[in-house]
């Protein structure tokens, strides 16, 4: 009998284990299956950052409804069945397995070589049609138009956050170039809501019929709403994804009184975004581009000012770390004259792709420090300690520093 472990083999190898865009395999795979993806409704979610949070304060607000709820979200951070969701809950290990070799089986039998990706989001359309979820919140994995997410027909709703340069190797080198590749998830004749006006968007929701809404971010302070507030996602950069995401409710789900949308909003989780573990005094942080990075200090400034920082970093090595290791170490606090006090740990992990210490140090402007299974750290010594960067890593340090997945 097939495990958990074996999918992760197979998903993990060579074969599998790539990036290659474009929607024809994808066609081939989901027509063997019976096109599951057509019997979804789906809330579909692209963007540079906060595509992720989005997605769980939308889901976390239909939960409190009643309604059966699938969230398909990238990347996972312990294990892979995070990423498939049905009200809050991940499949299974064994449906897991049982899904990946089945799809990877038809798949093989067929010709059709697969992606990790794409053998994902198979699993995922093919549970959630058979489990007859009613409302699918549904996360790109890379840009928007040639993503495997993207073929679907139509949706509920497009949604697009804030766009920045990453993957600028496979979605273009400016902006324009990549609010190009993410406006590929507006569908004929149905709603778009973004962030920012850019033309990318207004031509695509002219050449497809689409109603494009534009959304200004809300305070997470007490507001007229008092929504912002209660969010239980902390972080500058929840109040773009706030905004959103409230926008979403309010276009498609009309009905949902302000007691349940508070609930959702109160219930929300989404680790490792901006989160606290205070036995540690530790926040983790999976940003891992320059604009996250960005939003990172922007927080730290709000939340900590005139706190001493110990950053624990590391990323792969075709991110733009040059540029991350400067806004962390270079950045001031706003709140103050001067700069706080800090210590910088690179730390290299086991992912192939990851930069070495080496490699970030060579770009480092302060002093910094490399962190080993050996390194001793003492979490109570006055420092807030923040680990950012690369999702692949913060598993290990978790492990590490003997975080359980449950406490996040």
């Amino acid at each position: 009998m097939k495990t958990y472990f074996d999918a992760v083999r197979l998903l993990t190898s060579p074969k599998t284990f790539k990036i290659s865009l474009g929607l024809e395999r994808m066609e081939k795979i989901m027509e063997l299956l019976g096109n599951p993806q057509d019997k979804l409704n789906c809330i579909h979610v692209a963007g540079t950052n906060g595509k992720g949070s989005v997605c769980a304060i939308v889901s976390s607000i239909l939960n409190e409804t009643g309604i059966k709820v699938g969230v398909y979200s990238s990347p996972h951070i312990f294990k892979y069945t995070e990423r498939i969701k049905i009200n809050d809950k991940n499949i299974s290990d064994s449906n897991f397995a049982q899904y990946v070799f089945e799809i990877s089986e038809l798949a093989n039998k067929n010709n059709i070589n697969l992606t990790e990706f794409e053998i994902l989001t198979s699993v995922m359309f093919k549970y959630f049609a058979d489990n007859e979820v009613e409302i699918v919140v549904l996360e790109t994995g890379l840009g928007g138009r040639f993503d495997a997410t993207n073929i679907i027909k139509k949706n509920l709703c497009s949604v697009i956050t804030h766009i920045d340069y990453d993957h600028t190797e496979r979605l273009g080198k400016t902006l324009d170039e990549i609010a190009f590749e993410k406006a590929g998830i507006i569908k004929q004749n149905c709603p778009c809501i973004v962030l920012e006006g850019r033309e990318a968007f207004y031509d695509k929701a002219m050449e497809v019929g689409a109603e494009l809404e534009i959304v200004s971010p809300l305070p997470l302070t007490p507001s007229p709403k008092g929504r912002g507030d209660i969010l239980a996602l902390k972080g500058v950069y929840q109040q773009e994804n706030l905004s959103l995401a409230l926008a979403v409710i309010e276009r498609c789900f009309p009905q949902i009184e302000q007691d349940t949308i508070q609930k959702g909003l109160q219930n929300v989780k989404h680790p490792c975004r901006f989160e606290y573990i205070k036995d540690k005094n530790l926040i983790i942080d999976g940003a891992h581009n320059p604009n996250g990075i960005s939003g990172l200090m922007e927080s730290l400034d709000m939340y900590y000012p005139n706190t001493k920082r110990r950053f624990i970093f590391g990323c792969l090595r075709n991110k733009e770390y040059e540029k991350m290791v400067k806004i962390l170490t270079l950045t001031p606090a706003s709140s103050f004259e001067g700069r706080v006090e800090q210590e910088v740990y690179f730390y290299h992990f086991s992912h192939q792709n990851s930069a070495t210490f080496e490699e970030l140090k060579a770009v480092c402007p302060v002093g910094c420090k490399e962190l080993t299974k050996d390194t001793q750290l003492d979490f109570n010594d006055g420092y807030l300690n923040i680990i950012c960067g690369s999702f692949y890593m913060i598993a290990e340090l978790c492990e590490l520093f003997k975080i359980s997945p449950d406490s996040l």
